[in-house]
């Protein structure tokens, strides 16, 4: 083989090794609504679920994410999918980050705006109410495994999920925050088990308030939903930017 030909053949080689891959995983699905409300729509109430709008959302991040990135999705239609499943696929596509999509809900119909999280301990009860909320799939002793997991998994990416949170939601920021009125809730650290159980630097995306009559108005715009997927892919891409590449040599 001529020397040409042959570095040639070895950066294809690298590039195919080295290409990163994002695995994004719009919440619920199938038989789990989610989150709910009902809105007026052309004149009717209808009830619009959260897993609808993750996974509208997740399939516009993909989009965005497409040309840089081996880019999977843990369910692009409407299925039951549960906690171990998607971290199963997690391990399956080898993904370098995960990125969960959701909405939030509230007993409150006054809360509003968008917050991101990453996996870590915390002592804030309000927290632990979306935790409640997010980690309903698990119950009994897998619970308990999960507590003892997320301990073990923490140690080891929560400075990179902390890193990868903060790019997003600052790029959300940026962009969503002045354009949208909506309300920047922060970073923040939490026990989601399947960011846990998904073993790599995570975070977990909360677009808005399904609960709010204003706020889901916004989220059920595509255009709304363009802007913030954009905003993800750039956090994304910064994150990768800026994380030391592997020593290929």
């Amino acid at each position: 083989m001529r020397p040409f030909y042959f570095a040639f053949f070895l950066l294809l080689s690298i590039t195919s090794v080295s290409a990163q891959v994002v695995l994004i995983d719009p919440g619920h699905g199938g038989s789990d609504c989610g989150a709910k409300a009902t809105v007026k729509l052309d004149g009717k109430n209808q009830v619009i679920c959260e897993k609808d709008l993750a996974l509208s959302i997740a399939l516009k991040i993909q989009e965005e994410l497409k040309d840089d990135f081996n880019v999977f999705l843990t369910r692009s239609i409407d299925r039951d999918l549960d906690l171990q499943e998607r971290a199963d696929i997690a391990d399956r596509v080898q993904a370098d980050i995960f990125i969960s999509v959701h909405l939030n809900a509230s007993h409150s119909r006054t809360s509003h705006g968008f917050e991101t999280y990453y996996l870590n301990n915390h002592d804030n009860a309000a927290v632990r109410r979306v935790e409640e909320i997010e980690n309903v799939d698990s119950e009994g002793d897998q619970i308990v495994i999960n507590q003892i997991l997320a301990d073990l998994v923490i140690e080891r990416t929560a400075p990179s999920s902390k890193k990868l949170a903060n790019l997003i939601h600052q790029n959300i920021g940026k962009r969503i925050e002045n354009k949208y009125s909506l309300v920047d809730r922060g970073v923040k650290p939490a026990l989601f088990y399947v960011l846990a159980l998904s073993k790599r630097p995570a975070t977990l995306l909360e677009a808005g308030f399904i609960t709010n009559d204003q706020e889901i108005h916004t989220i059920l715009s595509p255009q709304f939903q363009r802007d913030y997927a954009q905003s993800v892919a750039n956090g994304v891409r910064k994150y990768f930017k800026e994380r030391p590449s592997p020593n290929l040599f």
